[in-house]
């Protein structure tokens, strides 16, 4: 990424309106153009150890415009480019690798951010019978060093049905398992960062497929009378 594209996203958070956008589109479509080189660039780096089929850079890409139909917030545009890179792109509907630039807040992160009942019931029932296909992932050590703090809400309170002396009851609690890895400014504008994003990618990619396989890949139970 360049440095432009940085102080681009600096200036319209600093001027969040539809006119300031009019008058620096020039300016927008140059930025955009550079995430683009660069989603374009790890996507060719994921595709060594990731099934990409039919995946193009615009699938990836996130809308600059704001939903602020139901926001108090009427800023019509986001303050930082974003990208799901994974197969399918933003609109796979699964766990993928999520990109966030934004000058100060960059990172690459991906997990449980939001889900449903039934997929947290479903982690919940796997942490309680094989806790430990999970955190042969997440506890290993270079996991650790380069994804070392997990985001997300937890209950207060052990989930119903769960005792609260559970030896895994820290992960039970958990209502989102979302990791992320921050980069400064100097490692976006650096020559290197796509291959820093492809190795993060690398590294977290069991976790997206234990969720991936948990939420919608394994198949349900059935038995006959």
């Amino acid at each position: 990424m360049t440095q432009s594209t940085l102080h681009f996203l600096k200036d319209l958070a600093e001027n969040n309106n539809r006119d300031w956008f009019a008058e620096n589109r020039k300016r927008y479509e140059t930025s955009k153009k550079d995430l683009e080189q660069l989603v374009a660039t790890v996507l060719k780096g994921l595709s060594e150890f990731e099934s990409l089929p039919n995946t193009e850079v615009k699938d990836c890409i996130f809308r600059i415009n704001r939903d602020i139909r139901f926001s108090k917030d009427k800023s019509p545009y986001k303050q930082w480019f974003s990208a799901a890179i994974g197969p399918g792109g933003r609109h796979s509907g699964r766990t993928d690798f999520y990109l966030h630039i934004q000058p100060g807040e960059s990172f690459l992160g991906a997990g449980m951010w939001a889900p449903t009942p039934k997929h947290l019931a479903k982690f919940r029932q796997e942490i309680d019978f094989n806790p430990q296909g999970l955190k042969s992932i997440i506890e290993a050590p270079e996991f650790r060093d380069y994804f070392p703090e997990i985001w997300g809400e937890s209950l207060q309170r052990s989930p119903k049905g769960y005792p609260e002396d559970h030896p895994d009851i820290d992960l039970l609690k958990r209502k989102q398992l979302f990791f992320m890895h921050k980069y400064s400014d100097a490692e976006v504008m650096s020559s290197g960062f796509a291959a820093e994003i492809v190795k993060g990618c690398r590294l977290i990619k069991p976790y997206c497929e234990f969720l991936n396989y948990l939420f919608f890949d394994e198949q349900e139970e059935t038995f006959e009378l």
